[in-house]
């Protein structure tokens, strides 16, 4: 039963960071322990997304719903099918003076008693590597403080 709940206002867009979010099949590229991801279907703004995670003995792949709600930059994720008894996710990006505010909400339970021991030790840090990647990410693609959306550039 893990849950994470945090705040956090970053010099970027609302869309910026939306997008980057929505971008699952880069995920492998940039988030620690994500060994692969791809999108089995997508239907309107609803995409079946598989993701395997690894950490030393363990590898785990599972699936998700994930709704992406583009006009109001929330991005919500129920899991579907793998080693979860449960696992919910969200992603709200608000303007903010300074940037964007993220809002990042993950509650989740492993079936396995074992699992769930594992990452109960290494949870807080898990979470914290993972939101440290994807601000990382944006500074990669955004630049550091670039608080306007990213525009074409015409010679």
């Amino acid at each position: 039963m893990p849950t994470h709940a945090e705040k956090k206002v970053l010099p970027y867009t609302p869309e910026q960071m939306y997008r980057l979010v929505a971008d699952v099949e880069k995920y492998p590229e940039f988030l620690p322990w994500c060994l692969a991801a791809r999108i089995r279907r997508r239907e309107g703004d609803v995409m079946f997304a598989d993701l395997v995670i690894g950490f030393k003995m363990v590898r785990e792949r599972f699936t998700s719903r994930v709704e992406l709600d583009e006009a109001n930059r929330r991005i919500n994720v129920q899991y579907t099918e793998g080693p979860f008894q449960y696992l919910n996710n969200h992603w709200i990006f608000t303007p903010h003076e300074g940037g964007v505010c993220v809002d990042f909400y993950v509650d989740f339970e492993f079936r396995s008693k074992m699992l769930q021991k594992i990452m109960g030790v290494l949870f807080n840090e898990a979470v914290r590597r993972m939101v440290q990647a994807f601000e990382t990410r944006a500074n990669q693609l955004y630049g550091n403080g670039a608080t306007r959306p990213a525009t074409a550039r015409t010679a």
